[in-house]
Formats: structure tokens, C-alpha cells, sequence
């Protein structure tokens, strides 16, 4: 029975450049820097499973890197080419310029949307929200989620006693 060889890989300068500068990196990320290396030594002819054996990783994993190596545009840039795919999930439901308007409310003060409030609650910033036309509909806890995630820290205790020892 015949054996199967792998489909031959041919780099540029420029991209086998691009693809040791991303393998030698200390910054790169770990995985990027491991496809790097596969694509670079699947051009000096190395094996599949010597490659698997190299890295240690398996052998299916270079197949799968030296596919999608081969089926993007040569043209295309070398991170693009081994970038992982979109991992699948719903899409954000809010853009960053919605929960940015919903923090810029809740800065504000209740009086000044004329509600008779001295402070915002997750319920009431929700429904200005919708009444601004900033949302079409959100619920309080969600409105709570994003005062919880970007709320700015407040300085510990001993830092405040540092600053009023060291004026």
C-alpha cells in the first residue's frame, strides 16, 4: 500500500522571516509560536509525526495547522494564517458605546432626569436606560453586572493613611 505524503509547503523569504521572528519571540503567545515552528519545519521537509514527536503535541494537530497554513491566500499576513477561528457563542448583545452611555447615567445624578431619587438603583438606571433610547430593553442585574465589572477601585485604607501621613 502506498504511503501518503503531506502536501509540500513553500515559503516565502518574507514569510519564513515573519513565521522565525513569531516562533522565537519571547512575547509571542505559546500556541502562535508552536504553529510558527510546525509551519517552518513542515517547509524543511520534516514529517508530520516527526513534527508531532518534536513539539509534542499530536499528530492531528499538525495535519490540522499545515491545512489551514495552505488553504488561506498566500498573500495573507502569517498571524492571520494561523490565527484560531471564531469560537462560536452568541454575539455581545450591548456594544461597548451602550455600556459606556449606561456608566456615563449612572454618574449622573437621579435629579437630573428628573426622577425623585437621591440614588441610582439597578432597577431605576435600567429603565432610564431604556427611556433614553440608550438600550431597547435590560434587565437591573445586568445593569448591576457592569456597575460591578468597571466600577473604578477605591484606595485601600493603608494607602489613605500613607497619603494623609506623607502630607
Amino acid at each position: 500500500m502506498p504511503r501518503l505524503s503531506a502536501a509540500p509547503i513553500t515559503l516565502t523569504a518574507a514569510q519564513a522571516e515573519a513565521l522565525q521572528r513569531l516562533a522565537r519571540a519571547h512575547k509571542t503567545p505559546r500556541k502562535l509560536a508552536e504553529r510558527a515552528e510546525m509551519i517552518l519545519r513542515s517547509a524543511a521537509g520534516t514529517g508530520v509525526r516527526e513534527i508531532a514527536r518534536q513539539l509534542g503535541v499530536w499528530p492531528k494537530t499538525v495535519r490540522h495547522w499545515r491545512a489551514c497554513w495552505l488553504a488561506n491566500a498566500a498573500d495573507a499576513p502569517v498571524t492571520a494564517r494561523l490565527a484560531d477561528a471564531a469560537r462560536p457563542g452568541a454575539p455581545a448583545t450591548f456594544t461597548p458605546e451602550q455600556i459606556c452611555a449606561i456608566m456615563a447615567l449612572s454618574c449622573e445624578p437621579p435629579e437630573q432626569s428628573d426622577l425623585p431619587l437621591s440614588h441610582w438603583s439597578q432597577s431605576e438606571l435600567a429603565r432610564e436606560a431604556v427611556r433614553r433610547g440608550i438600550v431597547d430593553s435590560i434587565s437591573h442585574g445586568l445593569v448591576g453586572r457592569f456597575l460591578k465589572r468597571w466600577r473604578p477601585q477605591a484606595a485601600s485604607r493603608a494607602r489613605l493613611a500613607d497619603a494623609q501621613a506623607g502630607s
